[in-house]
């Protein structure tokens, strides 16, 4: 009884915290660091307790690993996936997602074959697999298997998205029943979504129509899909972002975007360009975006003039000062985070009646100003890769992989007080000092707004063959309660964004 009272709870706070509009951020609420942390050795004590280099007061405990629930440290009956013979790729934890009361943790698999999902029950500590193909893709048949699950996005209708990034055939899979027993989970192919390197995948909080989603390629574009019916995943009309300057300037949109010429322009105003009908049907001169052994998505937007950004992968879905929906993206080959305000007009809640605009804009990259007012760090932005908001509407990125052999990777905070989509000051805020790993799928908690959970991603310790017993990937739950702003905290705990979680 007790514990479905706290459910009702929490679901009572994260209903109430959605009903109200966050617009802006905040200064930095931290003392910045001063520099990446260094790595320690396989099986130090710091990966076992504390992996991160923190600002003062940010309390962090293990949620779950590998090696936890496969010794069954926390109780019987549990199970994560971990293909045979991957190393450090046997499970790769990625891009998490809650619940919206925050009672359960999502944990999609990025592995080459035998992709899944796990689920955490954070009142039970206990984790078990949800889905996980028959990792017949090593052969080269996908009919029952998935490879590189990445992105994994709670729906508003309740579901649970994943999708395949490197691997297989660059599909969305829909979970229909994400609470259900183990033994009662549906899923289904979502063949209305272009087939591309899936990454940041996410729903616009104004128009209850559409999905953003986005192309991890040197050449990859920047996606909408905008259904028939609102609530409807299977049947909808595509669309790619197009800069207006970029192909008058001399830009290709199948050209790797760092072999464009200097004028291309890939910032300033931009249209949403179709790439099928509102039924789903290529439109004519367009490529097949869902031809599934060629990623069709990246040749469709090729066609259309799609323009290629440098490895976009995680994006999240925010608000502009002016109340306007605005996207920021992790642009990872070329050290920045762009925002994309979305100036289009069309009433909410109603379909689309034309292409839309948008508004490009760098809010960060590698020569923004960093630690503004305080002592300078000597880290660097380096492949910033996931994005996760505040309640407050603070953007948080999370780099792809570690500074170097001995300095691990970092997450920065991007003040952006105004929420204009360009940034002040790169704030250094947390630092992975784990060895041979990289942190990833950071998220904030809708039930408690005062939590962020990490995923500590291929550390050595996942391979058990050169690491005995090893850890392996695992999950990291964060609190702020007892940081030195309580103003922040207080603040924060009244926010009213729902995290994209």
């Amino acid at each position: 009884m007790k514990h479905h009272t706290m459910r009702n709870q929490l679901a009572f706070t994260a209903l109430l915290a959605a009903s109200h509009a966050a617009f802006a951020g905040t200064d930095v609420w931290f003392t910045p660091l001063t520099q990446s942390a260094p790595v320690v050795p396989v099986h130090d004590v710091a990966e076992l307790g504390s992996p991160w280099v923190t600002p003062e007061g940010i309390y962090q405990k293990n949620i779950v690993s590998l090696r936890e629930v496969e010794d069954q440290v926390l109780s019987p009956g549990q199970s994560l996936i971990r293909v045979p013979g991957q190393g450090t790729s046997a499970s790769m934890f990625d891009m998490l997602s809650f619940d919206p009361t925050g009672s359960y943790l999502f944990i999609p698999h990025e592995t080459p074959i035998g992709a899944g999902c796990s689920r955490v029950s954070l009142y039970d500590n206990k984790a078990e697999t949800i889905l996980a193909g028959d990792q017949q893709g090593a052969t080269g048949n996908w009919s029952n298997d998935f490879g590189a699950f990445d992105p994994s996005r709670w729906t508003p209708n309740d579901t649970l998205f994943l999708a395949e990034e490197w691997a297989g055939y660059g599909r969305v899979v829909e979970i229909l029943n994400p609470l259900a027993p183990v033994g009662e989970i549906q899923h289904r192919v979502l063949e209305s979504i272009p087939n591309v390197a899936h990454e940041g995948i996410n729903f616009s909080e104004k128009f209850k129509d559409t999905i953003y989603f986005i192309d991890e390629f040197n050449s990859g574009s920047i996606y909408k899909f905008v259904m028939k019916t609102p609530g409807d995943y299977t049947v909808g009309q595509s669309f790619v972002l197009s800069v207006d300057g970029f192909i008058s300037a001399g830009g290709n949109p199948a050209t790797d975007w760092n072999q464009q010429p200097a004028g291309a322009l890939r910032t300033g105003t931009a249209t949403w360009i179709p790439l099928t009908d509102k039924n789903g049907v290529p439109l004519p001169g367009i490529s097949d975006p869902f031809a599934d052994t060629t990623l069709g998505g990246r040749k469709a937007a090729d066609d259309a003039g799609g323009t290629p950004f440098g490895r976009p992968e995680d994006m999240s879905v925010s608000r502009a000062s002016n109340g306007n929906e605005m996207l920021y993206v992790a642009i990872t080959s070329e050290n920045a985070v762009i925002s994309i305000e979305i100036v289009d007009d069309r009433p909410r809640n109603r379909p689309v009646v034309s292409t839309g605009k948008a508004i490009v804009r760098t809010m960060v990259n590698a020569s923004s100003p960093k630690n503004l007012g305080f002592s300078p760090t000597t880290g660097v932005l380096n492949s910033p890769d996931n994005i996760a908001l505040d309640s407050l509407g603070n953007v948080y990125v999370v780099e792809d992989a570690p500074n170097g052999s001995s300095t691990g990777g970092d997450i920065w905070f991007v003040r952006d007080k105004n929420s204009d989509g360009v940034a002040e000051s790169l704030d250094h805020f947390m630092s992975i000092r784990v060895n041979g790993s990289e942190a990833t799928g950071m998220i904030f908690n809708p039930g408690n707004p005062l939590e962020y959970a990490v995923c500590v991603q291929h550390p050595q310790s996942t391979d058990l063959v050169a690491v005995p017993n090893g850890l392996g990937d695992s999950v990291w739950m964060f609190n702020l309660e007892n940081i030195p702003n309580q103003g922040f905290v207080k603040n924060l705990g009244k926010g009213g964004r729902n995290t994209n979680q």
